[in-house]
């Protein structure tokens, strides 16, 4: 998980809440608001959840959002581990922060926001094109939400479950 922002052609700046699966390099969601206090990040973990089950851990960097008393609770009520990253260094971290990058590069930069609803429905239509139309190497030529099903195919054909 981690943070990157942006700003509406007003100058109101916004943050993009960027959560990604390491495993099928799936978006699993890009919430876009003013302000995402950890209070925020709470519910929408407890919404990815409630969609995909309770994932094992959660890596982020240091900030103020993933150190609330409110993120301690979450991760403590729902049994996940949470690693925080060393100060300084993002490549510890490398899949959110090589998303990170193609966001800003192929949406946030390319695109002038008029206001917050035109922001979350750009980013939400980029979100879909990368899970749903764009194979990637590491995933043999798979797209993230193919491989992502094909996972499960092969987990629940030898008795596993997700």
């Amino acid at each position: 998980m981690d943070f990157v922002s942006d700003a509406l052609v007003d100058g109101r700046r916004f943050r993009v809440l960027v959560v990604v699966d390491d495993f099928t390099r799936e978006c699993l969601t890009l919430l876009v608001d003013t302000s995402l206090s950890g209070v925020r990040v709470a519910r929408e973990l407890d919404r990815l959840v409630a969609l995909r089950g309770r994932p094992a851990m959660i890596v982020s960097d240091n900030g103020t959002e993933f150190t609330s008393h409110a993120m301690l609770r979450w991760s403590e009520t729902n049994r996940v581990e949470w690693h925080y990253i060393a100060p300084g260094k993002p490549m510890q971290n490398g899949f959110v922060e090589s998303l990170n990058g193609r966001i800003r590069d192929e949406c946030l930069n390319e695109t002038l926001f008029r206001g917050l609803a035109h922001a979350r429905l750009v980013i939400e239509e980029w979100r879909t094109d990368y899970n749903t139309e764009r194979p990637h190497t590491s995933l043999d030529g798979l797209t993230p939400n193919e491989f992502a099903a094909r996972s499960r195919e092969d987990q629940n054909r030898n008795g596993f479950w997700l």
